[in-house]
């Protein structure tokens, strides 16, 4: 029970922090920034958050080199890539064709499970809670109402959709439920974004001379709110979840940045709209309904307490550790994956 308020309010909070991201990006791009030290800024910015959330849960960075090549390519797919794409799609496509393209990322999400094999048992009712949250988010939009649908920049942000999609399926496989500490393993992976960004940024020219506070104040936020507290969450919600319902958030955020314009700045929100919100919300709540469990939960024996808290992102305190013995170093728990049903069981940590 407690598990799955966490994970609607993970979502919650992610769908607030993420939605706004949107708005953010735009000014930085009008008010002097280009695509790629934006990218930078959000990255390193959000990995400088994530290192003193890890400091201050005692948490270390990975140290083997199998994990920070899974983090590299994490990095690309998850951060580097779709940043970058993102604000080249909005220096020509405006928001509600960008909000549209967005909301792809469940449906990629659910074409690479299929091709994948880890989506073969979804629920009809997931299915249809995933079409129908895209539905809903074409009402709000109406991007047939708008230009810009077949631009390079419209390109340009659907492969961003799917560059998120890819990056939740590897991360889902490769890195979430590991045992490893989620949010050093954040803070590295955003390390790694900065790090792949730099040739590209010194390539393409230096900051502007003058730079506005307009710029500065928006890739702040963007960076610390919209990149690194969101990207915590986002990890803690592939692991919940999976890759498919975790994308699933990307139908929120039209959703919740439409509210705020209507609160904090007075917009009308008109009957096709509100129709659209509440055809999203409830395709939402289809997504996350979740089969009978086609195995029984493994035996206690097979996962010992520590192991357990290592997948749930906690770290035993001194005494509990003292009480079984040596406290367990991370990195060397044993590896989890996910079955069909969504049940951890203990996997050969080669796979």
């Amino acid at each position: 029970m407690f598990g799955e308020r966490g994970s609607l309010v993970r979502m919650g909070m992610l769908a607030l922090l993420w939605g706004s991201a949107f708005l953010w990006i735009k000014l930085a791009l009008n008010h002097g920034l280009t695509p790629i030290q934006i990218t930078f800024a959000r990255a390193a910015l959000g990995a400088g958050v994530l290192f003193v959330l890890a400091r201050a849960a005692r948490q270390r960075l990975p140290r083997d080199r199998a994990t920070w090549g899974h983090l590299v390519v994490a990095a690309f797919f998850c951060n580097a890539l779709p940043f970058f794409l993102f604000g080249v799609g909005e220096q020509t496509v405006d928001s509600g064709v960008a909000g549209v393209l967005n909301a792809t990322t469940p449906l990629w999400s659910l074409l690479i499970g299929f091709a994948t094999g880890t989506e073969r048992g979804l629920h009809p009712v997931r299915l249809a809670g995933l079409l129908l949250g895209f539905a809903g988010t074409l009402l709000i939009f109406a991007p047939w109402h708008r230009a810009g649908l077949l631009s390079w920049g419209a390109l340009a942000l659907l492969g961003a959709a799917a560059s998120y999609a890819v990056a939740f399926a590897y991360m889902d496989r490769t890195l979430t439920g590991k045992g490893g500490a989620p949010i050093a393993f954040s803070a590295a992976q955003l390390t790694a974004a900065a790090g792949l960004s730099v040739p590209v940024l010194l390539t393409g020219g230096a900051v502007p001379a003058a730079l506005g506070a307009e710029a500065v104040a928006a890739v702040v936020i963007l960076g610390i709110f919209s990149t690194g507290f969101t990207f915590y969450l986002n990890y803690r919600l592939i692991a919940d979840e999976g890759p498919t319902g975790a994308a699933a958030v990307g139908y929120l955020l039209p959703v919740v940045s439409l509210m705020l314009g209507a609160v904090v700045l007075g917009e009308d929100l008109g009957p096709r709209v509100m129709t659209g919100m509440i055809v999203v919300v409830v395709g939402v709540g289809m997504s996350r309904r979740r089969g009978r469990p086609s195995s029984p939960a493994p035996a206690r024996s097979e996962v010992s307490p520590e192991s357990e808290a290592s997948v749930s992102g906690e770290v035993p305190s001194g005494r509990e550790a003292s009480a079984g013995g040596e406290a367990p170093v991370e990195g060397e728990t044993p590896a989890v994956g996910r079955t069909a049903a969504g049940n951890r069981t203990p996997v050969e940590s080669g796979s």
